[in-house]
């Protein structure tokens, strides 16, 4: 019974601690073109976004509007940008949309856990 419940206890964490596939698969089909973890694109990189000021990633040029909306994203942030980006920053350079409600989740999903790893490992 232990052996089991250990077993049980090991595949917990284990599926616990990797990106939730689906919003990782969304993620590189949907947001890849202009975003990625670790490097700037068309869109800033975005491992550590979760739980950050919007528009502090130095060597990015965000939009005037995306400086001065003074939001921290987190899921509601992040929910509310992924589906009207103007309706936090009216003007900025974003035009995508993720309507979806499910896949926004997944994909919000996806960006908290880039920010438990990045903060875990000290990253910059």
């Amino acid at each position: 019974m232990k052996l089991i419940v250990a077993g049980a206890v090991a595949a917990a964490l284990v599926f616990a601690l990797q990106p939730p596939q689906k919003g990782q698969d969304l993620f590189a089909r949907r947001c890849s073109g202009c975003h990625a973890p670790d490097i700037n694109k068309e869109g800033p990189r975005l491992r550590g976004v979760y739980g950050r000021r919007a528009a502090v990633v130095a060597d990015f040029d965000y939009s005037d509007a995306l400086k001065n909306a003074g939001v921290t994203w987190d899921a509601a942030t992040l929910d509310r940008w992924l589906t009207d980006p103007d309706a936090i920053a009216p003007g900025t350079d974003m035009a995508f949309r993720l309507i979806n409600e499910s896949e926004r989740r997944a994909v919000i999903e996806y960006l908290k856990t880039l920010s438990t790893a990045h903060q875990a490992q000290g990253a910059r």
